[in-house]
């Protein structure tokens, strides 16, 4: 996956300069460091997966979903944990892993994680700010922070956030330019408001909010534009191209913005319209077998659904549902469909494929392909299927 040797051989350096995780002490990375992304820690497509898994049970019912989730974590954790750092890729699989904790009350997912963060000392990476991808992990450390807030799990991210406010706009580029970016920062920042109470960060992220979607929100469409190089590009079929995962990670930004967002704040409404808007569209093109393509509107043209999207798509929706933002009849069926497709891409040894490797456009892949984010996006979905289902008995 790394490609040329030379790339091969700068993604070795970054591993063993301190991205890496193991189970001795960790020297915390520089933050004047430049830090490519660790493809190879991210994940893997083997030729030979092993056989798909044949004793989960997609039954929306809580100890079957919990059983998924544990097979899916349990193995995720054994060949992860070598290689934890800093970067989004891992940051996404964090938040996941927290959640299948709290769901599970399975305690070991939730420790792995602290000990990642104590490893680097709560630190972000900070090597080229204000990037958003690099802001991520500090979603989990304020989730940490907010569950027996001891100051140092606070005190790096809420610096960065402090100097990300007073940022003044660059009018020729967008603070978050790509729509990944808004599962990244503005999740963050609306911790950070959640803590602090103070308004600044909640204002900051909703005035940059509303830029990226000026730009990349298609109205019509109700879908997002991964960035500006996608305006006008179209899918084999003559539609316009949108990806998967993109818009999954929208789903997943929204959805965490709004659970800090005072039910009073002036312009929640336009969070919850833009989430309805998507949430209609999403349902609207789901596949048969419960998933989303790679490419929104050309679903013909991938052979494999896409699981990381799809999965942030269900976490989404599954959240609406159970925070009575979306209509329990309408959408019950979409994400009960979408958590039977995702479990029947799951390997005997926990293994979840069919995740698009580490890109940002529509792309093909193997079926046995598994990353760290995509992971992380099912795990967060479970906990939402979990909460749907205990509700339901």
């Amino acid at each position: 996956m790394s490609g040329s040797n030379f790339l091969g051989a700068l993604l070795l350096s970054a591993f063993l300069a301190g991205s890496c995780f193991s189970a001795g002490a960790q020297t915390p990375a520089p933050k004047s460091a430049v830090v490519p992304i660790n493809r190879d820690a991210a994940g893997d497509a083997p030729d030979d997966p092993g056989p798909l898994a044949t004793d989960l049970s997609s039954a929306i019912k809580p100890k079957a979903i919990s059983a998924v989730m544990k097979k899916v974590a349990d193995w995720e954790l054994t060949v992860a944990e070598p290689s934890f750092n800093q970067q989004w890729t891992f940051a996404a699989l964090y938040d996941g892993l927290l959640a299948a904790s709290s769901t599970t009350h399975d305690a070991k997912y939730r420790n792995a994680v602290v000990h990642m963060a104590e490893g680097f000392n709560w630190q972000l990476l900070d090597n080229r700010f204000p990037h958003a991808d690099d802001q991520a992990l500090g979603q989990a450390y304020l989730d940490l922070y907010r569950a027996d807030r001891q100051p140092v799990r606070l005190a790096d991210t809420k610096a960065v956030m402090d100097r990300l406010v007073v940022r003044p706009d660059d009018p020729n580029k967008l603070l978050w330019w790509w729509c990944d970016a808004l599962f990244m920062s503005p999740p963050v920042l609306a911790r950070t408001y959640a803590i602090t109470h103070d308004k600044k960060y909640l204002d900051y992220m909703d005035h940059e909010w509303w830029l990226t979607s000026a730009s990349l929100y298609d109205p019509q469409e109700h879908l997002y534009f991964r960035d500006s190089r996608y305006l006008t590009q179209k899918q084999a079929n003559g539609k316009k191209l949108f990806w998967s995962r993109g818009n999954g990670w929208v789903m997943g930004g929204l959805v965490n913005v709004l659970e800090f967002m005072p039910a009073d704040y002036p312009s929640r409404a336009k969070y919850v319209e833009q989430f309805r808007q998507m949430a209609a569209k999403l349902a609207e093109i789901q596949s048969p077998d419960g998933l989303w393509r790679s490419g929104l509107l050309d679903p013909g043209a991938y052979e494999l659904p896409e699981v990381s999207g799809s999965a942030f798509v269900t976490y989404g929706i599954a959240y609406g549902i159970n925070h009575h933002i979306l209509d329990r009849a309408k959408y019950e069926p979409v994400v009960e469909k979408a958590w039977k497709g995702m479990l029947s891409h799951v390997y005997a040894d926990g293994r979840l494929g069919s995740i698009q490797p580490i890109d940002g456009q529509p792309g093909k892949f193997k079926p046995s392909a598994s990353y760290v984010y995509g992971v992380g996006g099912f795990l967060l979905a479970g906990s939402e299927m979990h909460r749907l289902a205990e509700s339901k008995h």
